[in-house]
């Protein structure tokens, strides 16, 4: 690429004059668009905005009021809700680049982040891909041409088959030979899309059809490789940065040990117990794989660690990761400057000897989704208090109070990033930030969090892969009593909010109130369909004394801090909880703890529907149909097939029986708990 310089004359002496050549920085775009949605794009649009580039967003049905949609300049109408009708229409958002004036476009992460083909499509209609060209998308995109090519690269990697030939017979012929158990995955994307372990060869080939079904439904592409499973690996990644100028950097490593369903929860940098040769060593074989692809921009290569510290490549993701701020944090780069910077054809602003770690950097993922069986939820996000920005705490997020997470895409709310001196500090700063993260309307995973990054495994630093496998047990949500103080806040706060003007709500509905007199009301709660009553009275001085499980406790020095805000003296402490009405429910969040209970009355009415039917577990498209009515079932048989939040969930029989009515066939959608298919026992 040809080089422009500019020359300065400097009179070093009254003699002498020196001549010095500066290449002249090119300048970055006026205007790029964002082919992506969500808290990537309000990323994007973040930096755009302090660089002074104009941001043009794209949106589908489901994101019309979205927050992307407000912060960029223009706004662009894309399509239906499901990503192929509306995200993945490559050559539609060229266009409305085209027709907006965007020089260049983003693709953020995921949808058409790692295709080649759009990539080529963009340089075609001479808009610049923000990212790196096709052809090393199309190598490292398929993971397994990427290994082929980190062989030749001396960039060690895991055993397994590779190969075009994709029929189960040879599949299973190379999983005999690398010896069980085997990771089948999906040749192109990642995001733990397409993966399946199999641990015996008889669950091989209904692995191999899994794993095709929900890869072409993520990338359009069913074919899969095999690879030897790790039973116990450390998955450390690497991030890469590479200009159009030869040079290429890693900003340092990642531990994304900590996984469920193959896809990270909790992200730090730099990895716990990693030492400087070892860094330098994983950091060398990630510029060569980048180098041996003539990569350009940002990209991650991902190892898998063994116990005896060997490490093999995995993939290289030809994109920014979902991770990415904790590389920022440690590092003190923007990234996203970087990736502009890059693709205006610039070099790299720092050279690897620039490059310093400083402190220490988590990142962890708030997801909308049971923390116990990490399905995913959907809804209103009826009520949202976050952490307080700071230079230590960063919230990446892209939905706001009253937003809706779809089921359409994925269900992460926000990133919480936080960074310190060390992991200690780091650690202990993090679990404050998630109490003050208060979430009410959506079932989310931050109670789950709070004991991962609490637990002593966890904070050894000695992680792998199987963490939260091995110690579900100690971070599945508690089931023990809810403390008495909690009931007795929550009752105060009942009557005090019945006091405020202007109240009208479910909550707010004492009868016989006098005031300047002591009185007592009752508060009749539901719970886990176990009934709560809490008996609140009060003298004229203030003091509240509350009856609730044969317990008594006085509450006094009571104010509102606020509409959902109460403080306390409370067993001699004074105290502050947050407690959010919400129709028919109500939330108390105290003592890093959070409750939500009901006023609504049980239905103890028998069921109109056969015990052994068979639910929805959320909102979801049905994909496939194992059975047909009158057919005999035995207990874990995978009946049907649906696909929800980008990931598929196989129903399955809970006992022996026969298929007596099915519901719904492939291609609906379903709500949440809706019976789905009746099978009566044999």
């Amino acid at each position: 690429m040809a080089q422009f310089f500019r020359a300065s004359v400097i009179a070093t002496s009254p003699y002498t004059t020196t001549l010095r050549f500066y290449a002249t920085k090119k300048p970055l775009f006026d205007k790029i668009l964002i082919a992506n949605r969500g808290e990537i794009a309000c990323r994007v649009i973040k930096t755009a905005r302090k660089l002074g580039i104009q941001t043009v967003a794209v949106f589908s049905d489901a994101d019309q009021k979205s927050q992307h949609v407000k912060l960029a300049d223009e706004a662009y109408y894309l399509g239906k809700p499901p990503a192929k009708e509306s995200y993945l229409l490559g050559n539609k958002i060229i266009e409305i680049a085209k027709q907006s004036g965007a020089q260049a476009i983003h693709p953020g992460y995921g949808f058409l982040s790692e295709n080649a083909e759009f990539a080529l499509a963009c340089a075609e209609n001479n808009v610049v891909f923000i990212g790196p060209p096709a052809s090393a998308i199309e190598a490292m995109g398929s993971k397994s041409a990427s290994k082929y090519i980190m062989e030749e690269a001396n960039v060690p990697v895991v055993p397994g088959y590779h190969g075009e030939d994709q029929s189960i017979e040879i599949l299973t012929q190379e999983a005999d030979r690398i010896g069980y158990p085997v990771l089948i995955k999906a040749w192109m994307g990642g995001g733990g899309k397409g993966m399946r372990i199999v641990w015996d060869k008889k669950d091989l080939e209904a692995g191999v059809e899994s794993a095709r079904r929900e890869a072409n439904s993520s990338f359009g592409d069913d074919r899969v490789l095999i690879e030897k499973y790790l039973v116990r690996p450390r998955h450390i990644e690497f991030q890469v940065f590479a200009d159009q100028h030869g040079n290429c950097v890693y900003v340092f490593e990642r531990d994304c040990s900590v996984q469920r369903r193959h896809q990270k929860v909790v992200e730090e940098a730099p990895a716990p117990g990693m030492t400087e040769e070892l860094r330098q060593q994983m950091g060398q074989a990630a510029v060569n794989a980048a180098k041996a692809v003539g990569y350009v921009g940002a990209g991650t290569v991902e190892f898998i660690v063994d116990e005896d510290g060997s490490f093999y490549f995995m993939e290289m993701n030809t994109r920014l990761q979902v991770e990415h701020p904790v590389s920022e944090m440690i590092s003190k780069q923007d990234l996203v400057e970087w990736q502009l910077e890059v693709a205006s054809g610039n070099e790299l602003p720092k050279k690897q000897s620039e490059l310093k770690i400083h402190g220490h950097a988590v990142e962890a993922r708030i997801y909308a989704e049971n923390p116990d069986t990490f399905l995913p939820c959907t809804g209103r996000l009826d009520f949202l208090q976050t952490p307080q920005e700071s230079e230590n705490v960063r919230v990446d997020t892209g939905v706001l109070q009253g937003d809706q997470v779809s089921v359409y895409y994925d269900p992460m709310i926000a990133k919480l990033v936080i960074w310190d001196q060390d992991r200690t500090s780091a650690l202990r700063r993090l679990y404050l930030a998630l109490n003050d993260y208060k979430i009410v309307g959506l079932t989310n995973n931050i109670s789950f969090l709070k004991k991962v990054i609490r637990h002593p495994v966890f904070k050894s630093g000695k992680i792998d892969t199987k963490f939260i496998q091995d110690h579900k047990p100690d971070l599945l949500t508690s089931t023990d009593r809810i403390p008495d103080q909690s009931l007795a806040l929550l009752g105060v706060y009942v009557i005090l909010k019945d006091a405020l003007p202007s109240n009208s709500d479910p909550w707010s509905t004492l009868a016989f109130r006098r005031f300047n007199l002591g009185f007592q009301q009752e508060v009749e709660l539901l719970w886990e369909e176990s009934k709560i009553k809490i008996k609140v009275s009060t003298d004229t001085q203030g003091v509240y004394t509350v009856n609730v499980n044969d317990s008594t406790i006085e509450v006094s020095a009571v104010r509102l801090l606020s509409a959902n805000d109460i403080q306390a003296r409370l067993d001699g402490r004074i105290v502050t909880a947050t407690v959010v009405p919400i129709g028919q429910t109500v939330t108390i969040f105290f003592d890093e703890h959070s409750y939500e209970f009901s006023l609504a009355t049980p239905s103890y009415t028998s069921s109109a529907i056969d015990s052994g039917s068979l639910t929805s577990p959320m909102p979801g498209r049905i994909t496939k149909v194992n059975v047909v009515p009158g057919q005999q079932v035995q207990e874990g048989d995978c009946l049907l097939i649906m696909e929800a939040m980008k990931m598929e969930h196989q129903i399955k029989a809970s006992g022996a029986g026969v298929v007596k009515e099915i519901y719904y066939k492939v291609g609906d959608l379903v709500e949440a708990k809706k019976v789905l298919i009746n099978v009566t026992a044999s």
